[in-house]
């Protein structure tokens, strides 16, 4: 069966994003970018995967789900399909028409969606932002992704926007780099 996989860029305080969906504080360079790039080839947006030659084949997912904000965040560059090497979906409230045939916008039961998702064949399930969706499908979530930067923010757009559950977690895998970046694995047990 599918999972869905919560693999997100956050800072040490856990926000995602400034209150202005702004993201230009994370570190895009240092020993960790070769190795994202190599082992989550296919969560790279369209754009810059053209930029860097990354042709690699989708490793771990063929889904991707995405709050408004996360996608208006490359719509207002003039991307409308970010990744088009997956199925994306896009959850919305406001927004009901999508601006491009390759990306179909999801106004309700998004938990329904999800469990029909995880109950056909193919890769796992990324749920890329934003925090509004995380707290949505909290429950579906089964692993927690961490690209945790070496930063404060103090305020922003948080990894969950709600209140969610308490939840143990248990840590299957992590790395530090000598920049401070870690990369961080967690199983949701539920």
């Amino acid at each position: 069966m599918r999972e869905l996989k919560y693999y997100v860029a956050c800072t040490v305080d856990r926000f995602i994003a400034r209150e202005d969906d702004s993201y230009d504080f994370f570190l895009m360079e240092g020993e960790q970018v070769a190795y994202l790039l190599e082992t989550f080839p296919e969560t790279i947006p369209a754009h810059f995967r053209n930029k860097l030659g990354i042709s690699a084949e989708n490793k771990w997912f063929d889904v991707v789900l995405m709050g408004r904000r996360t996608y208006e965040a490359g719509l207002k560059d003039g991307f409308t399909n970010p990744y088009p090497q997956m199925k994306q979906y896009v959850f919305s409230r406001t927004l009901k028409e999508s601006p491009d045939k390759n990306v179909e916008f999801v106004s309700d039961n998004a938990v329904g969606l999800v469990r029909e998702l995880k109950q056909q064949p193919g890769k796992d399930i990324w749920l890329c932002g934003g925090g509004d969706l995380a707290t949505m499908l909290f429950p579906e979530i089964d692993e927690i992704i961490l690209k945790v930067h070496p930063i404060l923010l103090g305020s922003g757009i948080r990894l969950f926007s709600g209140a969610i559950k308490q939840t143990s977690l248990e840590l299957t895998n992590s790395k530090i780099y000598s920049n401070g970046f870690m990369l961080l694995h967690y199983r949701v047990k539920k």
